[in-house]
């Protein structure tokens, strides 16, 4: 019997893995430390395509938070893995105003805005995230499609608190714990946290549209032959502008 197609979706927060899992979709959520065993050890012969799908630091200025970023390739340290060109174009072509640039992985957060610019000169990507450069590595070696396609959380100008690099254990959930003695600690940083979570909140009503959109198999050429679930509707990018607009500020979301 032959074996079932399947695409791997690469994630890092367990809010992420919970909205891109689905038919045809499996997910692999975990920290960049243990990412490449993880994603090494999930993967078998009905595997036809890797994703990396989630959540992004913003380089560009143009962007802010809920803007979505498809990637022609990921660059680290000097490497740049190109995407799988068809696949890539079927999700530019399914989300709605997204950028079509490279994006830059990162063994670190990149919380601060000079940072962040100096990134954006140096490689010209228009996004930095901790997992997309691992996965397209794994997929390289492994010879198998890759693609990824990542919303903005936090926008280039934007300030991290540092109790964001705190705030996450290792299932990729929110450390309440953690957080709280953050604050208790340096409560200077609230404002910037309640920023941070307004963005969360908006990058996740982002990715969760940006699924539905996608449909089965995450716009994978290898899964087009199957029931398509996109479910759009003319007029949906202004209708997602204005419920971004209307989220309440809730920390923790992503």
């Amino acid at each position: 019997m032959p074996t079932q197609s399947k695409i791997v979706a690469v994630t890092s927060l367990a809010r992420e893995a919970m909205i891109a899992r689905g038919n045809g979709v499996s997910v692999v959520c975990s920290q960049s430390s243990q990412l490449h065993a993880a994603l090494g050890a999930a993967i078998d012969p009905g595997v036809s395509g890797i994703i990396s799908f989630g959540i992004s630091g913003g380089l560009n200025p143009k962007l802010v938070a809920g803007d979505w970023v498809v990637a022609t390739a990921v660059r680290y340290r000097g490497r740049a893995i190109a995407t799988e060109s068809g696949w890539t174009q079927e999700l530019f072509r399914r989300l709605p105003g997204a950028v079509l640039a490279e994006i830059v992985g990162s063994d670190t957060l990149v919380p601060d805005p000079s940072e962040k610019s100096y990134l954006y000169k140096s490689t010209g990507a228009a996004a930095v995230d901790m997992e997309s450069h691992i996965a397209a590595e794994i997929a390289a070696e492994r010879k198998i499609p890759f693609a990824a396609c990542r919303v903005i959380i936090d926008s280039a100008e934007r300030t991290l608190p540092p109790v964001t690099a705190l705030a996450l254990d290792a299932s990729g959930t929110v450390n309440l714990l953690a957080v709280m003695r953050s604050i208790l600690r340096s409560p200077g940083q609230l404002p910037a946290l309640l920023r941070t979570a307004a963005d969360a909140c908006i990058a996740e009503r982002a990715l969760r549209k940006g699924r539905k959109w996608l449909g089965e198999g995450l716009g994978s050429p290898a899964m087009l032959g199957r029931a398509d679930s996109i479910g759009r509707s003319e007029g949906r990018a202004e209708e997602s502008d204005e419920l971004l607009r209307s989220s309440p500020p809730v920390f923790g979301r992503t």
